[in-house]
């Protein structure tokens, strides 16, 4: 049995689908979860107590999500955990970090296309808010993002089960890395889903622009608007490609077994065999 623990810290769209990714069907015997969170704030005081918190759950490996975490709340909570636990940081940026932490033996996984919401006040309530983390979920999802992601974490878990050795990922996820991942049988599925995962991950130049370059309220209030846009358009792209996989009945489907192994199938009508 693996205790495994996520540290929460603000919000990206992996966020939310993390640790059920690992257990879609909460039947999995062989890992236990601990999840705290410091919901939508991520400042430096509320990242230490919750790290603090996850470490008295006595969890054997951490996984930090945040937006930026090279800001200092992330930076605090990895202080906090640092020498006491193997520690993966999840975000959507920025990539240099993945490389420093690594430097630290720390795990990182950026994941381009979870970009950054269109957060100024003229814009951004609390509808608008779920529409676009929904809409990312399913880019993530489809393109293949959360894919490499899961595979990526019960790897983790299965070396821990073993009792092996544990090297931590250093890991960019872009547009090529996660649609191989998809395994996309039909290439238009697959080129629409690129597309999906790349309109996505262009997102946070644009809201990157409005929210911390851009002063006229006007301007910046329409180029949310407009990134918002662009990422229901790859919501939408995502939702195309996985239409044309389920006409073609190839969807890749790979369901955990209970004691953690992962099954595989193809067809819809078709029992999951060992992968």
């Amino acid at each position: 049995m693996v205790r495994v623990g996520f540290l929460k810290l603000g919000n990206i769209a992996t966020a939310p689908m993390i640790e059920l990714l690992l257990d879609e069907r909460a039947e999995r015997g062989d890992i236990e979860v601990r999840v705290v969170t410091t919901g939508a704030n991520m400042s430096p005081a509320q990242a230490e107590e919750a790290a603090n918190t996850l470490l008295s759950l006595k969890p054997q490996i951490v996984f930090i999500t945040s937006p930026n975490a090279s800001t200092p709340g992330p930076t605090k909570a990895r202080e906090v955990l640092s020498g006491r636990v193997p520690v993966v940081v999840v975000s959507d940026g920025p990539r240099k970090l993945a490389e420093e932490l690594a430097k630290k033996g720390m795990g990182c996984i950026i994941v381009e296309a979870d970009s950054m919401i269109g957060a100024r006040r003229e814009f951004l309530d609390p509808v608008e808010m779920a529409l676009f983390n929904s809409d990312t979920i399913r880019v993530l999802a489809v393109t293949g993002a959360y894919t490499v992601l899961c595979k990526t974490l019960d790897d983790l878990i299965s070396v821990l089960k073993e009792g092996k050795e544990l090297k931590l990922p250093s890991l960019v996820i872009d547009s090529t890395l996660a649609t191989e991942a998809a395994d996309f049988k039909n290439p238009y599925a697959k080129a629409k889903a690129y597309a999906a995962y790349e309109v996505a991950r262009r997102v946070s130049a644009i809201t990157t622009e409005a929210c911390f370059r851009v002063k006229e309220w006007e301007t910046y209030t329409a180029m949310c608007a407009a990134a918002h846009e662009m990422m229901r358009t790859a919501a939408e792209l995502a939702n195309a490609a996985r239409e044309i996989e389920k006409y073609g009945d190839s969807v890749l489907r790979m369901p955990h077994y209970d004691d953690g192994s992962t099954l595989v199938k193809r067809s819809l009508i078709e029992k999951p065999r060992k992968s």
